[in-house]
């Protein structure tokens, strides 16, 4: 293998590499030393992602016989992916030693999931498409489960497992039609033929049902209506360190996988897939941010949150533009900034008793603990897309590709749709600050790690909010040079 074909995958080969050799030495540890797996997957992703920052400027380039592209797409979502992978690490360790989680296999499990994520954004070919969702994907089935022998872990991982299946299935079928559609499964090769001038050498109905049931089985990743039934249940019955990652990396690995087949793809056939895109949109924003609005517990409300943010994002594919791409991949970093805060309160208020994420406990919290409940009300607010936030930021960029695209009557449906989450995300603030603490302790005892992590998720979302431009100008970079030939 040539070295500039290394160099292309390298972020993926030191995650992978990394996975395996921790395997080895956490067999040699003490129930008691798991954190030093811990710290070491947190060198191996800051490697990874050091090693995609400085290749951040090299030419496009296809590697292994033209299954993956490396190019500056990829290596912002390598970047982006290692780093919420290491503060899913940081969130995580004070929150298993509670719960009693010596496993290292823990940490291990994460890094192969990132490499599985890493791999999706740049496959070049269906195939590798699905491998990266399987590796992605096994991984956190065990994760939901690990927290055995508790039965709500056990039932979200068992939950998760069944759902996956299904969302492979159609995958891997709306593979198998697309390659009987145009004899291929090498997007590169799909773009030539549908740019092709003079006679169709692809089947149009067959194409168009494999590309509905490709984007259907990603669905299920990004949790889009009307895919979306596995996530409240899921995300609550998996431990909360687990969903924190759940609800951050796999929405950026899916979203990739999106992009890269539908803009970057089936982009000539835009008109097609378009108003689908803009339906699931519309769905995914009403379903998530209605059902929110019942929920008495606070993981099924993040939960129906997520769906609501994915109906969001998918505005930005809908644009099939460009700006289209440059704001999903914008919202998907400060998304997942805003949520990984959010999720390290609630690691902080269930560590230290039987975890109780009903809204009742978190009556008081801003009195009895202020930090926390700042942090939280930051998270609400940056959700809601209120400014200086980077939320505000992020769906001001989506709503403007879609104008620009001619959708502005969808831009506006996200606007009312931003609206109507308010009284969810106002109502978890009001809780904090307005109701009286509870009579039960609250005693949350401190841990560094958790605090770093916190600290650089709830900065990243003042500075990409008051300063978006040089993100802006890296992923824009990116995404001319994803679609260069």
């Amino acid at each position: 293998m040539a070295v500039n074909e290394l160099l292309s995958i390298l972020p993926f080969l030191i995650v992978t590499i990394g996975g395996i050799a921790l395997l080895l030495i956490d067999l040699g540890l003490k129930a008691t030393q798991k954190s030093t797996v811990a710290w070491l997957s947190v060198a191996v992703l800051a490697l990874a992602g050091l090693s995609a920052l400085f290749q951040m400027g090299r030419p496009p380039a296809e590697a292994l016989y033209g299954m993956v592209r490396a190019d500056g797409y990829v290596f912002f979502l390598d970047a982006l992916l290692a780093t919420i992978g290491a503060l899913s690490v940081l969130l995580a360790m004070r929150y298993n030693e509670a719960r009693e989680i010596w496993r290292g296999e823990f940490y291990v499990l994460l890094l192969f999931s990132v490499s599985g994520m890493m791999l999706m954004g740049r496959a070049l070919n269906l195939l590798v498409l699905f491998v990266a969702v399987e590796l992605l994907s096994i991984p956190l089935y065990v994760l939901c489960g690990i927290a055995r022998p508790r039965l709500e872990s056990e039932e979200s991982a068992m939950k998760y497992f069944l759902i996956g299946a299904f969302a492979s299935g159609f995958l891997i079928y709306g593979i198998a039609l697309v390659y009987g559609a145009a004899g291929t499964t090498s997007l590169a090769v799909l773009l030539d033929k549908l740019n092709a001038v003079g006679e169709r050498t692809y089947d149009s109905a067959l194409l168009f049902a494999g590309a509905a049931l490709i984007l259907a089985g990603l669905g299920f990743k990004v949790a889009a209506a009307p895919f979306h039934m596995w996530t409240p249940d899921v995300y609550e019955g998996a431990p909360t360190a687990v969903t924190a990652f759940m609800a951050t990396a796999t929405k950026v690995a899916g979203f990739a996988g999106i992009l890269r087949v539908f803009m970057f793809g089936f982009e000539p056939l835009l008109a097609t897939w378009q108003p689908v895109v803009a339906g699931l949109a519309v769905l995914t924003m009403i379903v998530g941010n209605v059902a929110a609005l019942v929920q008495n517990n606070v993981k099924r409300m993040l939960a129906y949150s997520s769906i609501a943010h994915a109906g969001y994002v998918l505005i930005g594919v809908a644009a099939g533009n460009d700006a289209g791409a440059g704001s999903v991949l914008f919202y998907l970093a400060v998304y997942a900034f805003i949520t990984l805060a959010a999720f390290a309160v609630l690691i902080a208020v269930g560590s230290s008793r039987e975890e109780d994420q009903t809204f009742d406990a978190y009556a008081g919290l801003g009195r009895r603990r202020p930090v926390l409940g700042i942090v939280m009300a930051i998270a609400m607010f940056s959700l809601i897309g209120i400014p200086p936030s980077a939320g505000f930021m992020g769906k001001y960029l989506l709503f403007s590709a879609a104008i620009a695209a001619g959708l502005t009557w969808l831009a506006v449906l996200g606007v009312l749709t931003s609206v109507i989450s308010a009284y969810f995300y106002l109502r978890l603030v009001m809780t904090m600050f307005m109701r009286e603490p509870s009579a039960m302790d609250m005693a949350i005892p401190a841990h560094a790690p958790r605090a770093l992590a916190t600290a650089i998720s709830v900065a990243a979302v003042f500075v990409f909010g008051l300063l978006p431009a040089p993100l802006l100008d890296v992923i824009n970079a990116g995404i001319q040079s994803a679609v260069a030939r």
